[in-house]
C-alpha cells in the first residue's frame, strides 16, 4: 500500500544506496579501520565474509580498510581462495596491542554506524510536514478490527494520529486502555532510522528490536532500517534515569532513551502515577521534547540534538487531575473509558475462546454475561471487565484440559469463574479499591447551594461543609472532577467551578477547625 511506502520513502531509498568506498561512507577512516581490527582481534582469525556480516560494510570498503591495516602490519591474510569473501585474516602481535588500546577507549564491535549529520538530514526530511496525515479508511479498518466497541475512543485516537497530538486516556482497570493505545502506531506511516550513529568517535544506538518492528521493504544500505511507526511502552518501572541516554561500557554504546526511540511513533507512559519517581518530575522531563520535537543527549560532555517527534500518550487508573494544565496542553485529546456494556464483554470473551482454539457450548456465552447482568434480570450484578473476559477464557482452557473434556461447557465455566480472584472477591462483596480507598475534597462553586447539597448527599458524600458561595465535599478518591460535573449537570445544577483541594489546604482547614 502506498500509505506505507509513499513517494517520499521511495526517494529516500534511492538516496540510501550502499556506500562502496570510505569516502562515500562518510565516516572517519580511522574509525572504520579500528572497528575491523577489533573484530579480527576478537576472533583471532576471521573470514572477510564474517566481517561483512557483522559490520554491514560493502566488500570494497572492507578490502580498502584491510589493505591499509595489512600495510601497517596490524593483520595478515592466512588462507582463502580466489574469492575475496573466502579469505581469512589473522591479527598480528602489533595489531593485538593496537586493538587492546583502542578497545579501552571504545570497545564497540558491531554494525558500522551512520554519520550523525546523515542521520539528522534524513530524519529532518521525514519529519518535515509529517502532519496532518490522511489515514486511508482501509488502514483504520485493519487497525481496529480486533477492538470491540468503544467507537468514541477509536475516533479520538484517529484524530490524535492525524494531527500528531497527544492523548490522555483514563478509566477503571480492565477497560482496555493499554490494549487500544497499542493500536495507535498502526495508523501512522513507517520511518527510516539508522541502527547506530557515530559522533565524535563514539557509537549511539537508535534501533531497539524490543520496540522497532522491521518492515518488509528495506533500503540497500544495511546500516539503515525501515520500521513500522514505533510503539514505546513504559510503565510503573519508568524512572527519571531511564528517560536519559546512558552509556553502556560493556557494549561501548550510548543506549538512547524511550524519548528518542519513539521518534516517528507513539510514546506511552502507562499507569501514570504508579512510578517510583514523582510523576510530576517525569512529566516535566517530557515537556521540552514534546514541545520542541528535539531532545539533547551528552556524548562525552558534548550536547547532541536528536529528533523526538513522538505522539505522547498517557494512561492511568487514577484521575485526570493527576496532570496539570501545562501537561494536558501537550496531550489535548482525552478519552474516558467507561465500563464496557454486556454485549461487548460477551464478544470479547467469545473472541478470546476462538483465539485459543476452544470449542464451547453456546450457552456458555449466555452464562458468562449472566455474571455481570443486573440482579433484577437474574444476574449476579458483578462489574464487567474486558480483562475478565480474557482471563476467564484462558482459565476455561486450563480447567477443560485438566478435567479431560473436549469442550468448554457450563461446568467448566463455573469452575473457571470460581478460580478468578477478582470475580471471587466481588462475589464475596470485597472491594479491594474500597479497602484502600481514601477521600478527596472538592470545592464546588455554584449558585444552587441547597440543591447541590441534596444532590451530593445522594451521590454518597462522606462529608459536606459550607463556604462562601460554595460547598466543600469529601468523596471517594475514585471520583473525578469530570464525573462530578456530569452528575450535577444531569441533576439540573449549573456549576461555576470545581477545584480539587490540595492536601496542604485540607490540613490547614483541619487545624483551624480544631483551634476553633
Amino acid at each position: 500500500m502506498s500509505y506505507y511506502h509513499d513517494p517520499k520513502m521511495e526517494k529516500l531509498f534511492e538516496v540510501l544506496e550502499e556506500p562502496k568506498s570510505l569516502e562515500e561512507l562518510n565516516l572517519p577512516g580511522t574509525f572504520v579501520k579500528d572497528l575491523i581490527l577489533k573484530i579480527i582481534a576478537n576472533h583471532n582469525t576471521v573470514k572477510t565474509s564474517r566481517i561483512n556480516e557483522i559490520t554491514g560494510l560493502h566488500w570494497d570498503v572492507i578490502k580498502e580498510s584491510l589493505t591499509e591495516l595489512e600495510k601497517d602490519g596490524f593483520c595478515a591474510p592466512v588462507s582463502g581462495g580466489f574469492l575475496f569473501s573466502s579469505i581469512e585474516y589473522s591479527v598480528t602481535k602489533k595489531g593485538r596491542e593496537k586493538s587492546r588500546a583502542i578497545s579501552e577507549d571504545n570497545p564497540y564491535m558491531g554494525m558500522a554506524p551512520v554519520n550523525y549529520e546523515d542521520y539528522y538530514t534524513i530524519m529532518e526530511a521525514q519529519m518535515k510536514n509529517r502532519y496532518p496525515i490522511r489515514i486511508p479508511p482501509e488502514v483504520v479498518e485493519n487497525t481496529f478490527h480486533e477492538v470491540v466497541g468503544v467507537e468514541y475512543a477509536k475516533e479520538s485516537l484517529i484524530e490524535a494520529c492525524i494531527i500528531g497530538k497527544g492523548v490522555f486516556i483514563y478509566g477503571e482497570p480492565g477497560t482496555g486502555k493499554t490494549f487500544i493505545l497499542g493500536k495507535m502506531p498502526d495508523l501512522l506511516p513507517p520511518v527510516l532510522i539508522p541502527k547506530f550513529i557515530e559522533f565524535g568517535g563514539m557509537v549511539i544506538q537508535i534501533y531497539d528490536p524490543d520496540f522497532h518492528k522491521e518492515c518488509e521493504e528495506q533500503p540497500e544500505d544495511p546500516r539503515w532500517v525501515k520500521i513500522c511507526a514505533p510503539f514505546v511502552l513504559t510503565g510503573a518501572e519508568l524512572s527519571l534515569n531511564k528517560l536519559e541516554t546512558n552509556y553502556n561500557p560493556n557494549k561501548g554504546v550510548y543506549e538512547t532513551s524511550p524519548i528518542i526511540k519513539a521518534n516517528g511513533g507513539v510514546l506511552l507512559i502507562d499507569d501514570l502515577g504508579r512510578q517510583r519517581d514523582d510523576h510530576e518530575l517525569i512529566l516535566n522531563r517530557l515537556i521540552v521534547p514534546m514541545e520542541n520535537k528535539k531532545d539533547v543527549i551528552y556524548v562525552r560532555g558534548i550536547p547532541v540534538i536528536f529528533h523526538s517527534h513522538f505522539i505522547p500518550a498517557f494512561s492511568t487508573n487514577l484521575d485526570i487531575s493527576i496532570m496539570d494544565e501545562a501537561h494536558l496542553r501537550r496531550a489535548p485529546l482525552h478519552i474516558f473509558l467507561k465500563k464496557p456494556n454486556l454485549e461487548d464483554v460477551r464478544e470479547v470473551f467469545k473472541r478470546n475462546l476462538d483465539a485459543i482454539g476452544e470449542k464451547y457450548d453456546e450457552r456458555v456465552l449466555k452464562r458468562f454475561v449472566n455474571v455481570y447482568d443486573d440482579p433484577e434480570n437474574g444476574g449476579e450484578g458483578l462489574q464487567p471487565s474486558f480483562a475478565h473476559a480474557r482471563d476467564v477464557a484462558q482459565i476455561c482452557q486450563a480447567v477443560r484440559i485438566n478435567r479431560g473434556k473436549d469442550v468448554v461447557d457450563r461446568e467448566v465455566l463455573d469452575e473457571a469463574l470460581e478460580k478468578h480472584v477478582l470475580i471471587t472477591l466481588q462475589r464475596m462483596r470485597i472491594d479491594i479499591a474500597q479497602v484502600m480507598r481514601q477521600t478527596r475534597s472538592f470545592r464546588v462553586r455554584t449558585a444552587q447551594i441547597n440543591d447541590t447539597y441534596s444532590a451530593l448527599l445522594k451521590y454518597g458524600a462522606n462529608k459536606i461543609s459550607y463556604e462562601s458561595e460554595s460547598l466543600i465535599v469529601d468523596l471517594d478518591d475514585t471520583v473525578t472532577p469530570v464525573q462530578l460535573v456530569e452528575y450535577l449537570h444531569n441533576n439540573g445544577i449549573e456549576v461555576d467551578r470545581i477545584d480539587v483541594i490540595a492536601e496542604s489546604e485540607k490540613e490547614l482547614r483541619r487545624t483551624i477547625l480544631e483551634y476553633d
